[in-house]
């Protein structure tokens, strides 16, 4: 089965993308079926048959310096590889064999000499041990280990092993010779590549295989990327086998994908992935990059956190999803399941990995999310700086004037309103503003109402409100939501009717935020009852001082009114404020130019965030679960903060960003909302009750507002269907 686009994307540059196509491709020709049930029937592993050709295709050695027989590529290219590969479950001791030459390779040790060309050209496989350490004691020309360690991965079949030990100093690695050791293979949870118990007796390892210089926070790091992207092919293979069976699975006259609760658990299997994918690009990266010790190490423990338990879930969803079916043993669902839960187990548990991340960030270690741009910014920033310096020696007014017509506000509008800003210029654009300190106006809804006049509006609609809302001068709402067309905005009843010189216009409309203080409003009519569901609505702009038009404030939960319900009465609206062609208005609704717009930011800063997290952390005496908690909020952090990113790398390469942009969205609509609900629960009583001393107020307005979340803008479940139709291509609602 071809992947495709969401399936295979952990690299994002055209070299990752061939390197990624190109290992397919590999996988297709050679790790077939029978390959794979070879494997699991066999009595004791062995080298797969695909070994030599691995070896050739130089798979082995990405991440091998060239001067030891590799690529002299870095672990962001091996960790492509091995996604692409772990959609084959591919059989033999790959994995371990480069994790053992991505050990000796950081280690920087002299054993890389002699060893790693035998490893990059096949000659020589390797096992890692990443379990309990063996006993060692220091000798004057290097040390003698004892003991044993289980869970051993690719021990049966390899010529040597890394393994830890541990002395009065702390734990050290250190390559040994499988001849000098008791090895056996271990009836393993993985089928297909299995794990082995090694035993030592007093073993010399002389000094040349001691991997000095490596930690055991690095040997931890680089397991998490390799295990980690393997575990991201794994979760990729689960969600597309779940998302092609949804599609043709009938039951009860239709195909199951086209149910809700399975659309939404695909949909659920497809945000993991996406989670798992960005976490792992950026561990790997930051290894490669010799950024901060301490930095690289947060990035790979998140990677720990979110990739394995990704893959898991992906596993267990996936075999949900197939049913009966997927509860054979013929099928291979399973097998990719027990590879998800033996990369889990390996890696250790995802409650220690949390706390290490939980305790990093309370102590002032993170990784911030940096976007590398390409070749070609420092000259758009140089103009770009140049004329922002002339903008931000004016005064606070006449800077507003000048953002608006200078085209700053929304760049990525053509001029004279923008800037005809491509994504490349947008990030450069934003990070300049921000240096500057320039402050840009808060359009609120006016950022949804200038492109879709700029692309279909008249010029003198454009001169009328396009240019004093890009200054700040006017403030707008939307008149959308009805009270039976919410996320279903397509059903909409207020009528418009023709009439001399324009419309008449009856309606109500709600969940209207801040019309009370609106200059202007969008609004949606159906002009021809007849026309098909999402035909027969025109797009109106209506000035809201019109007679005719109630506004009537909706106290929210919060005690609040931001919202409000809005009553047209014999509305008349002139045929000069029609947006666009008379029926076509659905068009014009949809038509906010997103996906020409780099976004940089992320979130509403009225809402809980992480660092309002921390801040509240800080001092408190937090039990053992609030710890792994706080360590599932900074890593989730992260991960929105990646999917920023990528969308904006994406989006500078030409690349969709819909399913990227789609996730990143989901997962913020809850995240603020489950940071109020743990602070509020944290305080106990002091989270009911205003208590002296306590932030009691602030949680307790907070968790309550937050509920609004996951409901406006189109609720959870409406973004789950979204995903699941755009993303997976499941079957659309058998009423839409």
């Amino acid at each position: 089965m071809a992947p495709t686009g969401y399936e295979l994307g952990l690299g994002l540059s055209e070299e990752h993308l061939a390197l990624a196509d190109s290992v397919r491709g590999f996988a297709d020709r050679h790790l077939t079926a029978d390959v794979l049930r070879a494997a699991v029937d066999a009595k004791a592993e062995s080298l797969p048959p695909f070994w030599g050709e691995l070896a050739g295709q130089g798979l082995l050695g990405l991440h091998v310096p060239e001067e030891h027989g590799g690529q002299g590529a870095g672990l962001l290219e091996l960790a492509v590889a091995l996604e692409a590969l772990g959609r084959a479950a591919q059989p033999g001791p790959l994995l371990p064999t480069v994790l053992a030459s991505a050990l000796m390779v950081a280690a920087d040790a002299k054993v890389g000499a002699e060893l790693l060309p035998g490893l990059a050209d096949g000659s020589r496989t390797a096992g890692v041990g990443l379990a309990d350490p063996l006993d060692g004691r220091e000798t004057g020309d290097g040390l003698v280990v004892s003991g044993s360690t289980v869970g051993v991965l690719g021990g049966a079949v390899a010529d040597v092993l890394v393994l830890p030990v541990r002395l009065s100093s702390g734990v050290r690695w250190v390559v040994l010779d499988k001849t000098d050791l008791k090895v056996r293979e271990q009836d393993s949870m993985d089928v297909i590549r299995r794990c082995a118990l090694v035993e030592a007796t007093g073993v010399a390892v002389p000094a040349e295989r001691v991997l000095d210089g490596l930690t055991a926070e690095r040997v931890r790091s680089i397991a998490a990327v390799l295990l980690g992207a393997e575990a991201v092919g794994i979760a990729s293979w689960c969600v597309s086998t779940a998302a092609e069976y949804a599609k043709v699975r009938v039951q009860f006259g239709r195909p199951i994908g086209q149910f809700q609760g399975v659309k939404h658990k695909c949909a659920a299997m497809g945000i993991e992935l996406e989670r798992a994918r960005a976490v792992v690009w950026d561990a790997a990266r930051a290894l490669d990059s010799q950024v901060e010790p301490a930095a690289a190490d947060f990035a790979a423990a998140v990677a720990a956190v979110v990739a394995p338990d990704a893959a898991v879930r992906c596993g267990a969803d996936c075999i949900q999803v197939l049913g009966g079916i997927g509860f054979t043993w013929e099928h291979d669902a399973h097998l990719y399941y027990r590879r998800a839960l033996s990369l889990r187990g390996l890696l250790g548990r995802s409650t220690e990995w949390a706390d290490s991340v939980a305790r990093s960030a309370l102590s002032g270690v993170t990784r911030p999310v940096a976007i590398d741009l390409p070749e070609g910014s420092e000259a758009i920033r140089e103009s770009v700086r140049a004329e922002l310096a002339e903008v931000a020696v004016l005064s606070a007014e006449d800077q507003l004037v000048a953002l608006g017509d200078g085209g700053w506000v929304q760049p990525h509008l053509p001029r004279p309103y923008g800037r005809a800003a491509g994504p490349l210029e947008q990030v450069v654009i934003g990070e300049e503003i921000k240096r500057a300190g320039i402050q840009l106006p808060e359009l609120l809804m006016g950022g949804w109402a200038v492109p879709p006049i700029v692309a279909y509006g008249t010029e003198e609609q454009k001169q009328r409100v396009v240019v004093p809302t890009l200054r700040g001068e006017i403030v707008w709402c939307q008149l959308f939501s009805e009270p039976g067309a919410g996320s279903d905005l397509a059903s909409l009843t207020t009528k418009a009717e023709r009439v001399d010189g324009g419309w008449k216009i009856n309606g109500q409309k709600i969940w209207t935020t801040v019309a009370q203080f609106s200059d202007w409003a969008m609004l949606i009519a159906r002009t021809d009852p007849a026309a098909p569901k999402h035909e027969g609505i025109t797009y109106f702009i209506l000035d809201m001082t019109t007679p005719g038009v109630t506004v009537r404030p909706l106290r929210e939960a919060t005690g609040s009114a931001l919202f409000n319900e809005v009553f047209l009465d014999d509305v008349f609206v002139p045929d000069d404020c029609v947006v666009g062609e008379i029926n076509d208005g659905w068009t014009v609704a949809r038509a906010t130019l997103s996906s020409e717009r780099v976004a940089l930011g992320r979130g509403n800063a009225s809402y809980p965030t992480l660092a309002d997290l921390l801040r509240f952390a800080a001092g408190r005496d937090l039990d053992a679960t609030a710890i792994h908690r706080i360590g599932e909020f900074v890593c989730e952090n992260q991960v929105l903060d990646l999917l920023g990113a990528r969308t904006v790398l994406k989006q500078l390469s030409g690349a969709d960003v819909s399913t990227t942009s789609s996730v990143g969205k989901f997962l913020s609509m809850r995240f603020g909302q489950q940071i109020a609900e743990f602070c509020l629960a944290e305080l106990g009583v002091a989270g009911v009750v205003a208590v002296k001393g306590e932030p009691s107020d602030k949680w307790m307005d907070q968790v309550i507002a937050c509920r609004a979340m996951t409901i406006y803008g189109g609720t959870t479940e409406v973004q789950l269907n979204v995903i699941g139709e755009r993303m997976l291509s499941l079957p659309r609602d058998a009423d839409r």
